[in-house]
């Protein structure tokens, strides 16, 4: 029992590191591809329209109701304790440094992320990424630096219409519902802004798409087994996204505020 525990532990973790080798060669390969990127710029323009335009509806919603909750939750917390200018600040800067980047990345890394994983994985179980390469045709120029660039340049854009949408709807939620004068709300914001809350959540969400598309693609790139490995890299692509979101947050806000 304790051999194969031992077995299973060594095998698992082999197959880890060999899966960061092949990731790091991946995006090696990719980034090599940049010089060609004045022959694909109908690539880069259709996918910054898929990732970013076509997200716009689904960031709104998202973005409005987690702002709305932002100021719930401002006001009950600071109600009796802290005076109502505060409750404008609460909300701006904990959805521009944190709830705005990270919130927008988790959703795309499950509709963007799955969905370029499914999409290469059915390229590759069906040869069309070997029939690219019999046509001389590199896959990495073609298909990867372009969803690549156009994920790092498209989230944070998508990541400032999340402030502005979070914002808006915790203003009007604030001076709706709980009595904060209009004149509070702006005046707090005005007081204590700084342009770090801003960028810094900028700065994470270039980290965050980069991500989001280079996980998607690299799955879908090795998958295998037919229709099931394309469930299965979609999968992956999501889960894997979603906690290295969570750790590039993490380290991106140390080295920011520390």
């Amino acid at each position: 029992m304790v051999a194969r525990i031992f077995f299973w532990i060594g095998n698992n973790s082999l197959k880890f590191l060999q899966s960061i080798g092949r990731y790091c060669i991946f995006v090696y390969n990719t980034f090599l591809s940049a010089k060609f990127l004045g022959k694909r710029w109908k690539q880069l323009f259709l996918q910054m329209y898929n990732i970013g335009v076509a997200s716009i509806p689904l960031i709104a919603i998202t973005s409005i109701f987690t702002g709305m909750v932002t100021a719930v939750q401002a006001s009950y917390q600071t109600s009796g304790f802290l005076p109502n200018r505060l409750v404008g600040v609460m909300i701006t800067k904990s959805t521009m440094i944190e709830l705005a980047p990270v919130l927008t990345a988790l959703v795309l890394a499950g509709k963007i992320g799955a969905s370029m994983a499914a999409e290469i994985g059915s390229m590759r179980i069906s040869n069309q990424i070997d029939a690219l390469e019999m046509l001389s045709i590199n896959p990495f120029d073609y298909l990867f630096f372009p969803r690549i660039l156009a994920g790092s340049l498209m989230l944070p854009v998508l990541t400032t219409f999340s402030n502005l949408f979070g914002i808006v709807s915790g203003y009007f939620v604030s001076l709706g519902v709980y009595n904060v004068t209009h004149a509070e709300f702006v005046n707090g914001i005005k007081a204590f802004f700084e342009p770090l809350d801003f960028w810094s959540g900028i700065i994470k969400a270039l980290f965050f798409g980069f991500i989001i598309t280079s996980i998607g693609c690299f799955t879908g790139y090795y998958a295998r087994e037919g229709a099931q490995g394309v469930r299965k890299v979609a999968t992956k692509s999501v889960v894997y996204g979603c906690i290295l979101i969570l750790i590039t947050d993490f380290a991106v806000a140390s080295i920011l505020f520390q």
